[in-house]
């Protein structure tokens, strides 16, 4: 994303999600317990527009996306979303698609990683907004379901059949997105889904842990290597190579690199600076 805009100013309070910032870590919260934080229109675009806001200031070093209460995400709200889209003509139905596809692509283009901190549920648009994340952190109790074919839609929604064979592989994506059956936290481990299983109620924690290690790091390192894993995804082998060469002559131009030898050759911790 790039971080020029016209005359977008920062949004300071958000209606639809709870948004907290601490030296360089965004945390975003969705806030609907009584639902199971079910999305809504207006939650998508909420989300969809933060994103492009850190993108453009540069402000965030890492973000984490939690759920409040009993369950990280339950999906689209079935009345407010589903029983909406019964409603709609083509065009507004395209529209709609479109924009929850552009909040996964913002999760994935994001100049900064994004670590999903996931308990109980996450179903639905809540299973691939945490398979969009670049670390998926959780504890026993979360178990997710991709349940698109159960509501009579592909299960190549929002992304979904273009990540989740690239994280756990075909032969897991394809009985996940076609079947909707749910996995529980231990299997979602075995097949590659988390980045990390924590104890009961500990994977905010160690979500935010991960987002200060993250935040305290070399940021534009992040970035660009980010910025790889998801441009190469579909390259072949010389392209890969030939911009990882043009992306590492980059940054041994960076301040970054530079303190490193320095901080080295003093025998002391670098100070990163994120340029």
């Amino acid at each position: 994303m790039s971080p020029f805009a016209g005359s977008a100013r920062r949004t300071d309070a958000w209606q639809h999600i709870r948004v907290t910032r601490d030296d360089g870590v965004v945390t975003v919260t969705l806030a609907r317990p009584e639902k199971l934080n079910a999305l809504t229109f207006e939650a998508y675009a909420d989300l969809r527009d933060l994103l492009a806001e850190l993108s453009r200031e540069r402000s965030a070093r890492a973000l984490v996306l939690g759920g409040e209460g009993r369950g990280f995400c339950s999906g689209g709200d079935v009345e407010e979303i589903i029983g909406a889209t019964l409603g709609m003509d083509t065009g507004q139905l395209l529209d709609f698609n479109r924009m929850t596809g552009q909040v996964v692509r913002a999760i994935r283009e994001c100049p900064f990683p994004v670590i999903a901190a996931v308990h109980g549920v996450a179903a639905g648009a809540g299973a691939v907004l945490a398979l969009a994340a670049d670390f998926r952190v959780a504890d026993p109790s979360a178990r997710f379901a991709f349940l698109f074919t159960k509501v009579g839609l592909s299960g190549g929604d929002m992304g979904a059949a273009y990540l989740l064979p690239r994280v756990i592989g075909l032969g897991h994506a394809t009985r996940l997105l076609m079947l909707g059956d749910t996995v529980r936290a231990p299997e979602a481990e075995r097949i590659g889904l988390l980045s990390e299983l924590t104890e009961e109620g500990r994977a905010d924690e160690a979500a935010a842990a991960l987002a200060r290690r993250l935040a305290e790091g070399p940021a534009l390192a992040h970035a660009q290597t980010k910025a790889l894993l998801t441009a190469e995804l579909d390259m072949p082998l010389a392209a890969a190579v030939e911009m990882d060469a043009a992306t590492q002559a980059l940054l041994m131009n960076s301040a970054d690199y530079a303190e490193f030898h320095a901080a080295f050759t003093e025998k002391r911790a670098p100070k990163w600076q994120g340029k």
